[in-house]
């Protein structure tokens, strides 16, 4: 029987479906209180009602509650409520309007490498933010891998996941089989690498737009996955890296112990990629979140701040004797080195020397409102500049403009002891 689509979602008002499957449907809708459009997925009351499968759904319903409020990454789509009552059931989370990885799963609609790479990276950052909250997704899959409007990723639907002190035992039935570890298909006890596992898979298919294992039943699935080796990426994309296959072949070994052992391995295997294809000045969201990370400016940013930094900031890269910085000019922005050597000099006499991770022309953040350059900032080597306009850090959010300012605080106390040995050394 055909459900119409409801006016309003308990305080939500619905503006029209935007996905049915057998027991559930998806409605965008809006939040007037926290004016933002929200994604409602609503369980069929009869679902609900069924003796044996009801259970299962509350118990999704019940794990996707308890993580309301808490999985806050920019790439995990957020859970603002969930509703459990006798006859109904729903979750409310982010709305995010760009469809699912599923389109880009199959040979005629495939993703450049560097793109399927950057996807991965982000994915190992979210799972590993998950994992340190103790959950496991158990349904890493393309269609629950979530583009926005802008081409970023984010991770959906934790409801089949493992949550602390919500799960007294593993529930079986859980997961796609095409993407489910060895141990899942064989419901035993699952870590942090089953996950691998099937991120593993996600990877494998986006890269050849096919599934390692083929079967046209289920009992033949689960023995491939046991049992067979799947085939090489690189027969399937010959222009594939061997680094790649490997990256993704290890993800995929049976044995657990024979995977990667945490997520951050996996991360910096991806990261080391680098460029592959024909965008070699673009700078990946990949190469921008490792240059962060290895910094010493951003030493004490998590990794949540060091993503939102990502988005707000403009990187470009620069040769020897460009200028990046001219005495007298005026400017809002202030840059952080990420890679390379400049001179700072003064009405053309030198001053110093700087290094990756060094910040210049922080003055126009720090002494508002902005005033003229006070000195020259060239390249000595080939540089990566990472550029932050004061607006932006402006709007960015609370913890990521204290993580900056206490760099800053940092940095200006480092100077001026520097400072005063020398002023000592030199009254001595």
């Amino acid at each position: 029987m055909d459900r119409a689509t409801p006016v309003k979602i308990g305080k939500y008002e619905v503006v029209k479906e935007l996905g049915r499957g057998a027991t559930s449907t998806v409605y965008l809708a809006t939040d007037a209180f926290g004016n933002r459009e929200v994604a409602i997925k609503v369980i069929d009351p009869d679902a609900l009602k069924d003796p044996h499968a009801g259970k299962f759904y509350r118990k999704q319903l019940t794990t996707e509650a308890a993580l309301a409020g808490k999985l806050t990454h920019p790439h995990i789509v957020p859970i603002y409520d969930a509703v459990l009552e006798e006859d109904t059931g729903y979750i409310v989370m982010e709305y995010v309007g760009g469809g699912t990885l599923e389109k880009f799963a199959a040979m005629d609609n495939l993703l450049r490498i560097n793109r399927v790479v950057e996807i991965g990276f982000k994915c190992c950052k979210a799972l590993e933010f998950a994992e340190r909250h103790g959950i496991i997704h158990r349904d890493i899959k393309p269609g629950n891998i979530l583009v926005t409007p802008t081409g970023d990723i984010k991770i959906s639907d934790f409801g089949s996941a493992l949550v602390p002190k919500t799960d007294s035992t593993q529930v079986t039935g859980i997961g796609s089989p095409g993407y489910m570890s060895p141990e899942q298909v064989q419901e035993q006890r699952l870590t942090h690498q089953s996950d691998i596992y099937s991120l593993g898979v996600v990877i494998y298919q986006l890269l050849t737009g096919r599934l390692p294992f083929q079967a046209s039943n289920q009992a033949s699935m689960i023995y491939q996955i046991v049992n067979i080796g799947p085939p090489r990426p690189r027969d399937l994309r010959a222009e594939l890296p061997e680094e790649l296959e490997k990256i993704v072949l290890t993800a995929m070994q049976k044995r657990p112990e024979a995977r990667y052992a945490n997520w951050a391995d996996f991360a910096a295997d991806l990261a080391s990629i680098g460029n592959i294809d024909d965008t070699q000045r673009k700078i990946s969201d990949t190469e921008k979140f490792s240059t962060l990370k290895a910094l010493s400016f951003f030493r004490d940013f998590s990794d949540v701040v060091l993503w939102e930094v990502t988005c707000i900031s403009a990187w470009s890269r620069h040769g020897p004797g460009a200028v990046l910085l001219q005495e007298g000019s005026p400017g809002i922005s202030f840059f952080i080195l990420g890679s390379g050597e400049v001179r700072v000099t003064k009405e053309g006499r030198p001053l110093t020397t700087l290094k990756a991770g060094d910040p210049f022309g922080e003055m126009a953040y720090l002494g508002r409102p902005a005033t003229l350059r006070t000195a020259t900032v060239t390249a000595v080597t080939d540089v990566t500049v990472i550029k932050i306009d004061a607006p932006a850090l402006d709007a960015a959010t609370d913890n990521c403009q204290l993580a900056f300012n206490q760099a800053f605080l940092r940095i200006l106390v480092e100077r001026l002891s520097s400072a005063s040995s020398r002023i000592s050394q030199l009254l001595s």
